[in-house]
């Protein structure tokens, strides 16, 4: 149930987890994209697909196999791999390019890794305004 970069269980109620910053991120996102006109179903499905490819041990555990898998490892990559390719026993959800971009590009802050609709950049900076604000929280 935890942050899988958290080792202890920590006192008290309010502590977070991968799924409640996901749903964070999903109701930053939402917000933003009412207040500026956006399909806030499309926010959704990307803000919800954001961090599903995030492997043990979060950001430590992606650099490990970064280095260790000749290929390189990024979490973005590996959740549209499970989506397209592991999800449904192999067969992928039907998911349309506009989440999958969305997905694939809410990391970094280069145009290489500019969503293509405005939405997906809404999850981007979602998930940074998420982080950021709760890492503080929880330190």
């Amino acid at each position: 149930k935890h942050k899988t970069q958290v080792y202890i269980k920590m006192p008290g109620d309010h502590y977070r987890t991968r799924l409640t910053h996901t749903l964070e991120v999903n109701q930053i996102g939402k917000t933003i994209g009412k207040g500026i006109g956006l399909n806030e179903d499309l926010i959704e499905a990307i803000a919800m697909g954001h961090d599903i490819g995030h492997v043990a041990f979060a950001h430590s555990g992606e650099e490990l196999l970064d280095k260790l898998l000749p290929q390189g490892f990024k979490h973005n990559e590996n959740s549209v791999r499970v989506l397209t390719r592991i999800e449904k026993q192999g067969k992928g959800l039907n998911l349309t390019r506009e989440v999958l971009d969305g997905i694939l590009h809410h990391s970094g802050f280069t145009d290489k890794s500019k969503a293509f609709t405005l939405e997906g950049q809404v999850v981007r900076y979602s998930d940074k305004i998420a982080y950021v604000n709760h890492d503080i929280d929880d330190s």
